[in-house]
């Protein structure tokens, strides 16, 4: 419950559907496919700092800002989202 308050004290809004809805979390589940496949199961980290750090840079230096994504029509989040603030 604290949790939840601390989201709605941010303006956050809680979307969760009942149990064992498959479709729930497609995008964060596909999100994770994508950084093990991309990142994790192809580099060796030898400290958990090592793996944060190398996570961090993999979203701020190439998720967002650079690879091209199927659902947002094959451009990158912070290209979307240039071109969704005009």
């Amino acid at each position: 419950m604290e949790y939840q308050a601390e989201l709605r004290r941010h303006g956050i809004r809680i979307s969760m559907s009942g149990k064992g809805n498959c479709y729930d979390n497609a995008m964060v589940e596909t999100f994770f496919k994508t950084i093990k496949s991309e990142l994790v199961w192809r580099t060796v980290f030898y400290t958990r700092d090592q793996a944060k750090q190398a996570i961090a840079r993999y979203i701020d230096g190439f998720y967002n800002p650079i690879r091209r994504h199927s659902a947002l029509d094959y451009i990158s989040p912070a290209q979307f989202e240039r071109t969704a603030s005009r």
